[in-house]
């Protein structure tokens, strides 16, 4: 269904009545049609090459409840340990590392730290006892063997800020391999006091965590040595003497091998306990010990629902948050739209992401989903709201089906006016994701600053916002409009937007006269102006994505889809050979969306004798300028040049490029912004839905 502004204007007067009924008429599967969930597993940290990598080497965890900190098993989770309330907890694979130093002096051991951390190193600060003496050991990495570590620490050896700061003290591979004493310990204290004769021969002895037979109770014992061999194992056994007659090899089930960690705290009085796990498929799990919520310090501190399972996969660190289903919408809703919106626009997003949710299934191999916006934007207990729960629960269970199955309810934040087909992004049809149109989009444009773009007496041009400016009530000789700078230092941007990360065109101070070439709202999720880029800049991310014979010295959307969208790019005159069309935002820098024009800033049509006409593309075709009097002369910067209906554009000497666009995202789907307008004029979540994906039914058990 098509809907044009005039349209939606007009629906906006309908009745309650008429509301009502546009929310009801959807038909109802019988049950058993409807996928269900009940907990989803969201990946945090996961290593999966060609969808999501993010990682760390370690994960902090604490709760105003306290933690139970446990393994899984094939008869289910059995708890361990008891951890206090606001008690930080760290898990890490006990797998291979470099060990850069071995010192008594915690500033030498946080020195070598921050240098690691500078040459993008993942270190760790922990310190044991050695005859009679506290040690820190700076280790890095996660290696998943022996011959990787040993090139990582080739790397670090080499550099001379570590080198003096270790004075050249040799570094080692630490590994998994550890004697174990034959005794186990009902206490960690027990086992604590049975490490003393170890460290007091001078080997490294730490605290280990086993489940006792027969029981879910955790017993201790002491572990000997971090080896990176059988063979180097021995020879920690022998240096153990006479203490080493009670120790045997390690068995690899599961174990959590304490340590005494300083890497957060950056102080020696002050440490953390680290649990190591083997690397032998164990799931650590954390559990909140009361009903609060957990905080992972890696994710910017977050408090996350549920339970976390901590595991090895592809070489990496795995955390897993799993959690109620529907508690996990109530993050992603807040995450995806802004709490304060209408309820009704909640609502929507809450279907949508339900939906989303249910059709990925596993798409993550150990995980349903994860929490960026490769599946949704999902940050834990911070991005709820009393609103969005309310949104999740007025929807629970609610789906969006097409022809009797799940689809997959793509959504953006802006359509830009229209959305998108499916085919445009990339390049399949999909019954459902097919363009319509969105003139409610331009709810997000409602408060913003306007912007001029204007022409500077040094002839560059750049953007000035509104309140900066004051109306001359004069024009130029060509009628061009003049306005006046009324504020000192009033800086000229290259987009309309303040972008501190972007460089200025310049600053002008008040009284400054400046002609106006355009107006035009602030960048926003509706419309947007990005640029100017040159050639090389746009050669550096375009050649990421496809091949291109540089320089560019022509750059021209050269077919679009359905919503004006750009489905080719025609570079030098050559069709430019993506993936999929999608993959153009990326090419070119990173625009907000697909629909958008380009801007040749060098490229000028000229008219000739007898009616002929030239085009300039560079600065290597000169423009020549007849002026008062008849004489001629060559432009050797930026011209502003008017066409035949007195229209003018500011033209360079040297190509460059901007984009001149609507829309945030894909563009297919759900938008965002549409939603908002929708909601705003009195539509509910169901027909808000039903608008945006073609054909659909909402279903619930």
């Amino acid at each position: 269904m098509k809907l044009q502004r005039w349209s939606l204007k007009r629906l906006s007067l309908l009745t309650i009545a008429g509301l009502l009924f546009v929310s009801t008429w959807w038909a109802k599967p019988s049950l058993g049609a409807v996928p269900q969930l009940d907990t989803i597993r969201v990946a945090i940290f996961l290593q999966l090459p060609g969808k999501y990598q993010v990682n760390t080497a370690a994960a902090t965890f604490a709760s105003a409840g306290g933690l139970t900190i446990g393994m899984s098993d094939p008869a289910g989770v059995v708890p361990w340990l008891n951890i206090g309330a606001n008690e930080q907890s760290r898990i890490a694979k006990d797998d291979y590392k470099v060990k850069v130093v071995e010192t008594e002096s915690f500033d030498t051991a946080l020195g070598v730290y921050k240098r690691l951390q500078a040459l993008s190193g993942s270190g760790f600060i922990t310190s044991l006892k050695k005859k009679g003496k506290t040690v820190y050991q700076v280790a890095e990495g996660t290696y998943g063997n022996a011959a990787d570590a040993t090139a990582a620490m080739t790397k670090w050896t080499a550099d001379s800020t570590i080198s003096k700061l270790t004075g050249g003290t040799k570094a080692a591979i630490q590994g998994p391999f550890h004697l174990e004493s034959a005794t186990t310990y009902a206490s960690e204290a027990e086992a604590v006091k049975a490490s003393e004769a170890f460290s007091s021969a001078g080997v490294d002895a730490f605290v280990g965590v086993r489940k006792a037979e027969g029981s879910s109770n955790a017993s201790y014992s002491v572990f000997v040595g971090a080896a990176a061999s059988t063979a180097e194992l021995n020879v920690v056994k022998t240096a153990a003497g006479a203490a080493g007659s009670g120790l045997k090899t390690a068995e690899d089930s599961a174990y959590l091998l304490e340590r005494n960690d300083h890497t957060l705290t950056g102080k020696a009085d002050n440490a953390v306990t680290l649990y190591a796990f083997p690397i032998n498929n164990a799931k650590v799990r954390i559990m909140p010990a009361a009903d609060k919520p957990i905080k992972l310090t890696e994710r910017s501190s977050r408090t996350y629902r549920g339970q976390f399972e901590v595991s090895e996969f592809n070489g990496k660190l795995a955390v897993i948050n799993e959690l109620p289903f529907e508690q996990y919408l109530y993050s992603v809703v807040g995450g995806e739209m802004i709490a304060s919106w209408p309820l009704e626009a909640l609502k929507a997003q809450a279907v949508s992401a339900r939906t989303y949710a249910l059709y990925q299934g596993f798409g993550f191999q150990i995980a349903n989903v994860v929490d960026s916006v490769s599946s949704q934007e999902y940050q834990g207990t911070t991005t709820e709201k009393p609103s969005t729960i309310q949104a999740v629960d007025e929807t629970a269970g609610e789906v969006m089906l097409y022809n009797g199955k799940l689809i997959e309810a793509l959504f953006s934040s802006n359509g830009g006016g229209k959305t998108a087909d499916a085919s445009e992004i990339w390049g399949n049809s999909v019954a459902y994701l097919k363009s319509v149109s969105s003139p409610t989009d331009s709810s997000s444009e409602k408060g913003l600053y306007s912007w001029y773009r204007v022409v500077l007496p040094d002839n560059n041009t750049g953007y000035i916002r509104e309140d900066l400016l004051t109306d001359s009530g004069q024009t130029n000789a060509a009628g061009i409009k003049l306005m006046t700078v009324n504020t000192d230092g009033s800086k000229v941007r290259k987009n309309p937007k303040v972008e501190d990360s972007v460089s200025l065109v310049g600053q002008v101070n008040k009284g400054t006269i400046v002609a106006i070439l355009d107006k035009t709202v602030e960048n926003n999720a509706m419309s947007w102006v990005k640029g100017p880029f040159t050639s090389s800049e746009l050669l550096a991310t375009m050649t990421k994505q496809a091949s291109v014979t540089g320089p560019i010295t022509s750059l021209q959307v050269g077919t679009t889809g359905p919503s004006g969208r750009a489905t080719q790019l025609l570079v030098n005159g050559q069709p430019y050979k993506v993936k999929y069309p999608d993959v153009l935002r990326s090419a070119l820098g990173g625009l907000p969306s697909t629909l958008f024009k380009v801007d040749e800033t060098a490229k000028v049509t000229m008219l000739g004798a007898n009616g002929s006409t030239r085009t300039k593309t560079s600065s290597s075709q000169p423009v020549y300028m007849i002026q008062a009097g008849g004489k001629v002369s060559q432009a050797d910067g930026n011209v502003i040049v008017m066409n035949g209906d007195s229209q003018i554009r500011a033209t360079t000497k040297d190509p460059s490029y901007r984009f001149v666009g609507s829309g945030n995202g894909h563009g297919i789907g759900l938008s965002q912004y549409g939603a908002l307008g929708l909601a705003q004029q009195g539509y509910d979540y169901s027909y808000i839905l039903q608008y945006y994906y073609k054909d659909v039914t909402i279903a619930k058990e």
